[in-house]
């Protein structure tokens, strides 16, 4: 019989890293029943008999954010059999504040205390048996990065499975609270010391659920008594009895200078500094990924491997087959150039992904949710939505998910509407192409993307919550900043691996079939006859609309459907592109004539303006699924994309427009247009807001 054990903790406790030890390759993720809030759950990897059910971050049992209503409900159902409750062992009086609730359970218990590694840099030290002895259950010292510890807890979830461990001593209240405990009980007829607890409390689901006048009476004389909220007295009896805990069991070492952390601390997260750090960060790692070692890398990847490598191979191969010239141009011209041309630039996005999950589990980016809290509350958001927007970067399907944490629902919408603004990995082939081919791979052009990206998160945010739909108080952000520790070889490997195998998989798929698509609507007419580029299906559907992108610079048919097919997958720009350039005949094996053929229809301003337009407009097919799936409305859905890509079309218009006026003081219509969405966009970040 599979016994189900349930992995609890704090967020950033290593409860992640734990899990994907104890199950490795066999977990798989979901959504809870009847939520959005992500499903994690595993079998054990070394005894099949245990199924390890990760449950999300959460700081206490009260059901205050979505997280904690899952873990709750899930934890007082019949399903769980024990617990692992992973504390960080740096931060051991906080962490135990959980441990005291889950102990009111009344279910078998392993304590892992992690960051033991920390603790001892620290200076610090727990006595384990001591502690173990205090909360009658077994606690294991790990170092989950490491591993250190895994056999002793493998050791216990035996004897957890054999019925030697059992439930941990109860920890009573004063006098005074445990005599209210049992006067609920008699008024209740309820025997389990969790729910008598959260009743103490005045939890109000259970006393929606409960409906008994008496016990509210009761209740809310004892606040009479104690001339306090419940719950803020049980609280404060919980942190007492946390306290009495660590007494005896935790040595903090005291000393006059700061820790690493802190000093590291004090430069990176001043008030002054701090943004302009993450700045100078961020331009370090576009430099690095696509103007340097990236560069290098795509450059051998597209000029040897996809161009004098694998097209004259496959044509030889075909052309021993007796294949003919349409079926040799398919696979070369269509399926070869537009894939090819979007794998190039995997190399480069390999070196993003590998400097950002650095960032990641060094514990830099968690301080950029808490700096960047300053100035997202400024504009009515939380640093919990920067959240989404970090794990956007990689792609903005999990991005958008990733808004599930969000209690407030009109935070948690405006946060889906802006999320996929941050560069995700399908926009860097974009990105770098314009570099390459426009701006001779300046190195300015990767990291302003990111900033025109975080400039349109500001902007939209400050304009949407001053309306009616979006209007109320910020959500509440608490966050604990993890200790500095230099990144692992394997965390930083998985997490390049996991964003490196989605794109290549979306590139093997979606953008194969579109490869396919493409080439045969610019490869024949409406009558299926073969023709030229410019008199095929492509261009005759391109040409009927390009008159819309005309004031944005680029209003030729290339650029039009390039642009529209980016709608199925960003990286459809730069293959749509490569496949319609390549098929003309302009472009030679190294693909060295894709860029002059590029220089020649768009210029510095028009190139720009194409940038802008597609980092900025509505996000891929698979995107815009998540959005309706997580906003849970086709009106909202629809209202998301408009405006996404209304947003994108003013500012790439403006900068084109105002551009041309500034560089060569020419006046049309279009250019009094942009001057007036300029001071339109003006009143609306500076009007008055709605209550």
């Amino acid at each position: 019989m599979t016994m189900e054990i349930a992995l609890v903790g704090n967020p950033n406790s290593g409860k992640t890293t734990l899990f994907n030890e104890l199950t490795g390759s066999t977990a798989h993720v979901g959504n809870w029943p009847g939520v959005t809030v992500e499903k994690k759950e595993g079998i054990y990897k070394n005894n099949h008999e245990f199924r390890i059910q990760d449950l999300p971050g959460i700081y206490s049992l009260s059901p205050y954010s979505p997280e904690e209503i899952v873990a709750r409900d899930y934890l007082l159902g019949k399903n769980v059999s024990g617990f692992i409750n992973i504390v960080d062992g740096s931060h051991l009086e906080r962490h135990l504040y959980l441990t005291m609730q889950l102990m009111e359970l009344g279910l078998p218990m392993i304590i892992v205390v992690n960051m033991m590694d920390v603790v001892a840099r620290n200076g610090d030290t727990i006595d384990l048996e001591v502690l173990s002895q205090k909360l009658g259950c077994p606690v294991i010292g790990m170092s989950a990065t490491k591993g250190n510890g895994l056999d002793q807890l493998h050791s216990y979830l035996i004897e957890m499975k054999e019925g030697k461990i059992p439930a941990p001593k109860q920890l009573l209240f004063d006098t005074k609270l445990e005599e209210a405990i049992q006067m609920l009980e008699k008024m209740t007829s309820c025997t389990k010391r969790f729910l008598l607890t959260k009743l103490l409390e005045k939890d109000e689901k259970l006393l929606n659920e409960i409906h008994d006048e008496k016990v509210n009476a009761y209740l809310d004389a004892l606040e009479i008594q104690f001339d306090d909220e419940m719950s803020s007295i049980v609280a404060s009896a919980r942190y007492e009895q946390v306290s009495d805990v660590v007494r005896g069991c935790l040595s903090i070492h005291q000393s006059d200078q700061l820790s690493l952390t802190d000093r590291i601390d004090r430069i990176v997260t001043n008030r002054f500094l701090a943004l302009p750090i993450f700045a100078l960060v961020m331009i370090g790692v576009y430099y690095l990924s696509i103007t340097t070692i990236g560069t290098m890398m795509t450059d051998w990847v597209n000029d040897v491997l996809f161009g004098e490598i694998i097209p004259p191979m496959v044509e030889n191969f075909l052309g021993s087959l007796h294949a003919s010239e349409l079926v040799i141009s398919l696979v070369n011209d269509g399926i070869i150039a537009g894939v090819g041309a979007v794998l190039g630039f995997l190399p480069q996005m390999i070196i993003l992904f590998i400097l950002l999950a650095i960032l990641e589990d060094c514990g830099y980016m968690a301080r950029i949710a808490f700096i960047l809290d300053r100035l997202f509350r400024k504009f009515g958001l939380s640093g919990k939505s920067f959240i989404p927007m970090l794990i956007g970067t990689g792609c903005g399907v999990p991005g958008i998910m990733a808004t599930r944490t969000i209690e407030n629902e009109n935070d948690r919408r405006m946060t889906i509407m802006l999320t996929t603004f941050i560069p995700c990995s399908a926009k860097l082939p974009i990105i770098a192409m314009i570099a390459g081919a426009l701006f001779h791979d300046a190195w300015w052009v990767g990291p302003s993307a990111y900033f025109i990206g975080l400039a349109a998160i500001i902007v939209s945010g400050i304009i949407l919550k001053k309306t009616k739909m979006f209007s109320g108080d910020v959500s509440p952000f608490i966050m604990e900043l993890p200790e500095y520790h230099f990144p692992t070889l394997k965390n930083v490997y998985k997490q390049t691996i996991e964003r490196a195998n989605h794109f290549i998989v979306k590139a093997g798929t979606i953008i194969f079939l579109s490869s396919v698509i493409i080439w045969f609507l610019q490869t024949f007419n409406f009558k299926l006859e073969v023709v030229e580029a410019d008199e095929s299906i492509l261009a005759t559907l391109g040409s009927m609309v390009a008159w819309v992108f005309s004031p944005l610079g680029f209003g030729n048919w290339q650029a039009t459907v390039a642009s529209v097919t980016g709608l199925v997958a960003k990286e459809n720009v730069v293959n749509t592109l490569a496949i319609l350039y390549k098929f003309t005949g302009e472009l030679s094996e190294n693909g060295e004539e894709i860029w002059s053929t590029l220089q020649t229809t768009f210029k510095f301003l028009s190139s720009y303006s194409f940038l802008i337009f597609n980092l900025l407009c509505a996000p891929c097919f698979a995107a815009i699924g998540a959005i309706s799936s997580e906003m849970k409305s086709r009106k909202w859905t629809v209202f998301a994309v408009l405006y996404q890509t209304g947003f994108a079309y003013v500012i790439s218009m403006i900068f084109y427009q105002l551009g041309l006026f500034f560089t060569t003081g020419a006046i049309s219509a279009l250019t009094i247009i942009s001057g007036c969405l300029v001071l339109f966009l003006m009143y609306l970040l500076f009007r008055k807001g709605e209550k």
